[in-house]
């Protein structure tokens, strides 16, 4: 399968040197390009979606107390400075919407599988480098309808982030489900188009356009996790697609597909045979695999600095890629686990319970490798060692409570309450943002050249480290004392009086975080033009992206790409006088290629 990929290269790309502003920064076919796109539109959604968890964060902590920011802020939702409820619940649906898909699917895969593939398997770029353009764009204008959507006269989408039926499907049935949910279902139809196309070409790409000697158990890790996270991707978002597409002739051409017996006001509606049951289940076979199109990236990303900071060859690497497939083989089988309370049989709950417990398993080897991994190495701890280790953490706390989750008779005691929220924010939303920090920190000078402050970096990881778990979790407690998830005000229940003081400290957790990154922010920004100037290889990694110049040109390599002679992780390998060997160094006589 290996494939030259000069084949598809240019000779000396001569027409590549009469490029304008236009071709080579906004509509560029170029993957490192493409790959910062990506990753500064990412940020500014990941910023708009912080923003709106620190405000109801702050609703939630301060009830009914005026708040001059809602006022600046909302507008009309906030008449004299008090929060609406009805926008408590957009913000809630539109902050999930947006973290989930904009930052972490888009921002961390599109952002790494972009700028590491062609330059780690040898290629000069993506298969089509036209595809990939578009879709970018197709993201960036998902980006813009889903921001469009929060200034409708109505309200954004409020049905939560999984806008189940009959709030999403009936356009009458409060504020944020008229223009604003349609916007929302438009924005993801695009959002996935875009996916698509983004998951094709990473595929085509690692299999046909590796380089000479460039094995598929030579591949790093990285581009093992793109790769199996491009084929979950491939086989699982159609599945929402279609729920959109029906969701969208529900609400707007008088169909009944998730609809059944609604009664408004004491008046039966027309609509007769669906079932709000069935969109649970196509959405929720996007909605799983999800989680690991969200965590594989990272654990790729992971992996790679790990290995290249402990000075150490990964260990089990087979292991770990046996991990990854079984993880992806067995994340679309496990959807129901997400609809213990939805009046399924106990006998399909206990199938669920046990494909679930069973993912624990790869999961379990994965963080046993890394552990492994560092064990007894020389370690560098830069800012991209500490978020990993901070990721191996939170992966492992976060996984801990998915047992408990993932059984059906003690799920449903804690289901909907904020149990369920730290579990998934712990493993999923701060794991995937520490492996994208420790992407961004790791490879930062292979996309602009320059470095980072490091000093700047171990505030950003410190102090946001420390709120996480600051936010997170507490959160199981008062999840366990019964707090039901999403609601605007706890005030009206005495039996929750107690837990107030508890939401105002996980609140000024969250304030503080939030407020660190933009130490992060500032320093991303201003090393862009201010860095310290990159050397070529600065952390004596040995994979083929350090081969290549700091200076991008398109095309990665100036004359002959290189050939692989060995796998991706020869550090400290005895008979070489530095403790790293790229992949491009021919093995020695005698010397033998350790791939255990």
């Amino acid at each position: 399968m290996s494939a030259h990929a000069d084949t598809h290269a240019h000779d000396d790309h001569g027409h590549h040197h009469k490029e304008t502003f236009v071709t080579k920064y906004i509509f560029s076919q170029d993957h490192k390009m493409i790959a910062k796109q990506y990753l500064i539109t990412g940020t500014i959604m990941g910023v708009i979606g912080v923003i709106m968890s620190l405000m109801f964060r702050m609703q939630i902590a301060w009830p009914e107390e005026p708040n001059v920011i809602f006022e600046a802020l909302l507008g009309k939702w906030a008449p004299d400075g008090v929060m609406d409820a009805d926008i408590y619940l957009a913000l809630v649906t539109i902050h999930g919407t947006i973290m989930v898909f904009f930052v972490l699917t888009a921002g961390l895969s599109g952002t790494f599988s972009n700028l590491l593939i062609p330059l780690q398997i040898g290629a000069r770029d993506m298969a089509s480098g036209f595809l990939n353009m578009i879709s970018y764009w197709l993201f960036f204008l998902s980006s813009v309808i889903m921001v469009i959507s929060l200034f409708v006269e109505a309200g954004p989408a409020a049905a939560g982030w999984t806008i189940y039926p009959p709030l999403s499907a009936l356009p009458m049935a409060q504020g944020g489900s008229g223009m604003g949910m349609t916007l929302w279902l438009v924005s993801m139809a695009i959002f996935i188009a875009s996916s698509l196309l983004g998951s094709l070409n990473y595929i085509v790409t690692v299999l046909n356009l590796r380089t000479k000697g460039m094995s598929m158990t030579r591949l790093p890790l990285t581009i093992w996790a793109f790769f199996i996270t491009a084929v979950i991707g491939v086989i699982s978002f159609p599945v929402l697609l279609s729920a959109a597409l029906l969701l969208i002739m529900d609400r707007s051409f008088g169909t009944s597909f998730f609809l059944s017996d609604i009664f408004i006001q004491g008046e039966v509606l027309h609509y007769q045979g669906g079932s709000p049951v069935l969109f649970e289940h196509l959405f929720w076979f996007l909605g799983h695999p999800e989680v690991y199109i969200v965590i594989l990236p990272a654990m790729g990303l992971v992996s790679e600095i790990m290995a290249s900071n402990s000075r150490k060859p990964i260990f089990g690497y087979r292991a770990m890629i046996a991990s990854i497939l079984a993880i992806a083989f067995l994340s679309t089988i496990v959807w129901g686990h997400h609809m213990f309370v939805s009046g399924m049989n106990p006998f399909l709950g206990s199938v669920f319970t046990f494909t679930t417990l069973l993912i624990a398993i790869p999961s379990a080897v994965k963080a046993f490798n890394w552990i492994t991994t560092i064990w007894k190495g020389n370690l560098q701890m830069n800012p991209a060692m500490l978020f990993s280790i901070g990721f191996v953490s939170t992966f492992i706390t976060g996984g801990l409570t998915g047992i408990i989750l993932g059984d059906s008779a003690l799920d449903i005691n804690v289901h909907d309450t904020y149990f369920v929220v730290a579990h998934f924010h712990l493993v999923m939303g701060i794991s995937a943002l520490y492996g994208m920090f420790a992407g961004i920190y790791h490879w930062y000078p292979k996309m602009f050249g320059k470095m980072l402050n490091k000093n700047l970096g171990y505030i950003h990881f410190w102090v946001t480290a420390v709120c996480a778990y600051g936010v997170f979790f507490p959160m199981h407690f008062i999840g366990m004392a019964g707090l039901p998830r999403r609601y605007y005000t706890n005030s009206n229940f005495p039996l929750f009086d107690d837990l107030a003081n508890v939401n105002v400290i996980i609140t000024i957790f969250a304030l503080v975080g939030g407020a660190v990154q933009i130490v992060y922010l500032y320093n991303f920004f201003a090393s862009i033009f201010f860095g310290k100037k990159a050397v070529q290889n600065p952390w004596r990694s040995t994979t083929l992206e350090w081969t290549a110049p700091v200076e991008h040109m398109h095309g990665n390599w100036p004359g002959e790409i290189p050939h692989v002679h060995r796998w991706a992780y020869d550090y400290s390998k005895p008979g070489h006088d530095d403790d790293f060997v790229p992949q491009n160094i021919p093995l020695k006589d005698g010397e033998e290629e350790l791939q255990h």
